[in-house]
């Protein structure tokens, strides 16, 4: 292989980031691991992130590969967390893990591994593939960009695309769509081509029977799986507000705060017998609009326009440039159903997206993650919804009894 490649892998402590590593040494790659601590669990209860990375040592052990410990707690904290609190006072629901990788692991970590510790190319344990052979990501000699104002087109052009790994189930590349071109072009994903079922027997078959033991990873990123409400009241003052019904505007009950709930979900309302769903927030007067069923049409809604998007290539596909429209897919949350849709570029950057069904709970502060066949484009965030179905058909109804007002004979004017 000639020169020894060095590349460093993002280790979790899980399954996935573990058999990375494994792939990578049998390569023949000069492999480091590394463990990112990026909350601090101190003053917290019930998390445990030192076991994590204990576990992430021990399989560097196995492997007899070096193993290093960075922090980013105050990165975190800075570019995520109080981040994600702002859209929660703002109403909004924010997404974590995509901010997570766009500023943690694919920013600080990327310049860390290739900066500090002297690497080719990072690897981490997500299952994505990119369209360069990984021997192309180390002819990717890093250097600073240019100075000049104008980058060279021909660098634009050989974008490398973000594609979808192999088990099309466990797909990562909606939590990857906000990650830079330039972080892209020298990562690797050794899971690739694999499914988890093949990973998890890879990584019983190389001894890691600590890390198959392990849960699947749920919850906020790096910050586990906890009580929502309880967590988020730790950050806001209650601020208690009306539950009131979309159909009549009655008062049906009380709230803790606009920010401990999500579109979509069901409003905890005492003493009433059947379900209410959360379908409207409003940050001014604090109250929660809420829609009986699950399936109310006041859930429903086919349009939403995004911020300034950003697309993994950094230039918006041709074919938008050229006639301001694209016909794709939307997902909204990992693992849904893919959307087909037609996406309208504004002047600033932001996407009008228009999806061929009515979604369930669009929510704002979410990202508006677009596919074209298997490549991920990139994403956006949601910041306003169009008219739901209810509005529509409301609008509608109104319309009749205005039309038919109308045909009323109106008396003849006196002459």
């Amino acid at each position: 292989m000639g020169l020894m490649r060095h590349v460093v892998c993002a280790m979790s402590g899980g399954v996935d980031s573990s058999v990375a590593a494994l792939i990578l040494k049998r390569r023949g790659y000069n492999v480091t691991g590394v463990f990112m601590k990026n909350w601090d669990s101190l003053d917290e209860s019930g998390v445990c992130s030192t076991q994590d990375c204990e576990d992430a040592h021990r399989v560097c052990q196995i492997l007899d590969i070096p193993f290093h410990q960075v922090s980013y707690v105050k990165e975190y904290w800075h570019h995520v967390f109080s981040y994600l609190l702002k859209e929660y006072e703002q109403g909004r629901t924010p997404n974590p893990d995509i901010l997570c990788n766009k500023h943690i692991k694919f920013n600080h970590f990327h310049k860390y591994a290739v900066n500090t510790l002297g690497a080719d190319a990072m690897a981490t344990g997500h299952y994505a593939r990119t369209s360069q052979e990984d021997e192309d990501v180390f002819q990717q000699s890093y250097s600073p960009p240019p100075a000049a104002l104008f980058r060279d087109r021909l660098e634009i052009r050989n974008h490398v695309k973000l594609c979808k790994g192999a088990d099309v189930v466990k797909d990562q590349t909606f939590f990857l769509s906000q990650i830079s071109q330039d972080a892209l072009r020298q990562t690797v994903f050794p899971l690739a081509g694999l499914t988890k079922e093949f990973v998890k027997k890879m990584a019983a078959e190389a001894g890691f029977h600590h890390v198959l033991k392990k849960k699947e990873s749920m919850g906020i990123c790096f910050i586990g799986k906890r009580n929502f409400e309880s967590f988020i009241l730790e950050y806001f003052e209650p601020k208690p507000g009306n539950f009131v019904s979309i159909e009549d505007g009655t008062v049906l009950g009380t709230h803790k705060g606009w920010f401990t709930l999500t579109l979509g979900q069901r409003a905890r309302i005492g003493g009433l017998r059947n379900a209410w769903f959360v379908v409207d927030k409003d940050v001014v007067t604090g109250d929660v609009l809420v829609a009986p069923t699950t399936n109310h049409p006041a859930l429903f809604c086919d349009t939403f326009r995004t911020v300034r998007f950003h697309w993994i290539a950094v230039d918006p596909p041709p074919e938008l440039v050229r006639t301001q429209m694209l016909d794709c897919h939307f997902r909204f949350i990992h693992q849904m159903p893919l959307i087909p849709c037609t996406v309208t570029l504004n002047a600033d950057g932001s996407l009008w997206v228009s999806l061929a069904q009515s979604v369930r709970a669009l929510t704002p502060g979410q990202f508006a993650v677009l596919y074209k066949g298997d490549e991920c484009l990139g994403s956006g965030k949601i910041v306003q919804l169009g008219p739901s179905e209810y509005t529509l058909q409301r609008g509608g109804e109104r319309f009749v009894a205005n039309s038919q007002q109308q045909q009323q004979p109106t008396p003849e004017p006196a002459s």
